[in-house]
């Protein structure tokens, strides 16, 4: 960087010269000063299934294939561990044949570990401490350390991340699906209280196996986040004709947490969900279908974790946004649009003067069933929709909070069901009267 006091040690310049010149040096280095700190974009995963688990894929060869379709972030959430320990992988399976073949020919013999026992080919799990440092970069690519908390009560899965932790925590179970939520979001707090650690924990796909209902998950206390969008091909994202959708799951959430309940936000994440990464088709559980673009200053685990705290992101199956602004009683939203593309965006959101009413859905001999009750069309409804790639809604003061869903005409590529269109959602702006 120039140091302008040199300027004082050209005899002939006089003060206002002088003067003009450090005015004008500091005027060329402040913008690039200001667009060192400005916020952008991260685009990052934080469902993602190894060989340490039930995935089977080598994790190295995964985060491979993040990194190089432009992914900046990523966390390996592999059930009721974190890749740490000596853990030797018998290779006769998942991790054998042509899946290890790749994995040499990738990374060299060199790095992969091998040996013979008892007859049979085992190949050694690096750990993420040492296979991070192969892949991370400053300002591209960064690991955050997790695991999915993989819990149930009774037959119903109870399946939650846990993001940015410091050690693995054990399912704390319970005497009801809601107590077993709330126990594992409690243990999460603990860990980050006891630390110092930021970390969040993060509800997984309510409607894999039915597992969580909206009645189950809208009264979770300190609960922040869950998947609204999930790859894998047996979440049932839209429901069915029983069961609620979980768009329809997060409004009723919203607006019941926002309200009577009291316990503030939620908002909604898109994820791979990722297992298989060597058959690629509808029916199997791949990469690349849903991930979370962050806005934040810096590539950094405290500032990826904070800017999701703030609600500055938003989730994707495949929409990209230009701009997305919440400010005040106002939500902007502007697509990055492709070329042919056609765009609606639905701004959606429950207004103060909702019925609140809800029914349990029952049998046709009137038994209620253990899935989310009928909710009355007021809640979730869209309020405005407009075809384009830029809108905006201005609060009049009734609501009680707006997002913004964006749908494409473009057929998904390689989507988790047939015929699903690319999409995009934005966090809920709340009405702060």
């Amino acid at each position: 960087m120039f140091d302008v006091s040199l300027l004082f040690l050209v005899p002939s310049m006089k003060p206002s010269h002088i003067l003009s010149l450090a005015l004008a040096f500091a005027a060329l280095l402040t913008p690039a000063t200001s667009h060192a700190q400005e916020a952008r974009w991260w685009k990052g995963n934080l469902h993602t299934h190894s060989l340490w688990s039930d995935g089977d894929g080598y994790p190295e060869m995964i985060a491979d294939w993040y990194k190089q379709h432009g992914y900046n972030f990523l966390m390996l959430s592999d059930h009721n561990l974190m890749q740490t320990g000596d853990r030797w992988l018998v290779a006769t399976n998942k991790g054998g044949g042509k899946v290890l073949e790749e994995y040499v020919a990738r990374f060299g013999k060199d790095w992969v570990e091998q040996r013979t026992k008892n007859d049979l080919p085992e190949v050694r799990l690096k750990t993420l401490a040492e296979f991070g440092p192969k892949f991370e970069e400053p300002g591209r690519f960064l690991f955050i350390p997790g695991e999915e908390l993989t819990d149930k009560y009774k037959l119903a899965p109870v399946h939650m991340g846990a993001v940015n932790l410091r050690e693995v925590i054990k399912p704390q179970g319970g005497d009801s699906v809601l107590e077993v939520i709330q126990r594992n979001v409690d243990a999460v707090y603990a860990q980050r209280k006891a630390t110092g650690q930021p970390m969040f924990p993060h509800i997984n796909h309510p409607n894999f196996r039915w597992g969580i209902t909206a009645e189950e998950l809208m009264p979770v206390k300190g609960l922040q986040f869950f998947e609204v969008y999930n790859g894998h091909p047996q979440v049932f994202n839209e429901g069915d004709k029983l069961h609620a959708g979980l768009e329809k799951v997060w409004d009723i959430s919203l607006t019941h947490r926002l309200t009577d309940l009291k316990l503030g936000v939620l908002y909604g994440l898109a994820t791979d969900d990722s297992h298989n990464y060597h058959t690629i088709a509808v029916g199997k559980s791949n990469s690349g279908r849903g991930w979370v673009m962050v806005r934040s200053k810096d590539l950094s685990r405290d500032s990826l974790v904070a800017a999701m705290e703030a609600g500055d992101f938003y989730a994707s199956s495949g929409v990209t946004l230009k701009d997305l602004k919440a400010e005040g009683s106002k939500l902007s939203v502007e697509v990055d649009p492709e070329p042919g593309i056609e765009y609606t965006i639905d701004f959606i959101g429950t207004r103060r003067n909702f019925d609140p009413k809800s029914e349990p859905v029952r049998t046709a001999n009137g038994d209620a069933l253990r899935v989310t009750h009928q909710y009355s069309d007021d809640i979730g409804q869209i309020l405005v929709s407009i075809k384009g790639n830029k809108a905006y809604y201005q609060l009049r003061g009734d609501e009680i909070y707006v997002r913004a869903r964006i749908t494409s005409t473009k057929l998904k590529t390689n989507p988790y069901r047939e015929g699903e269109f690319e999409q995009a959602w934005t966090q809920p702006l709340v009405n702060p009267k």
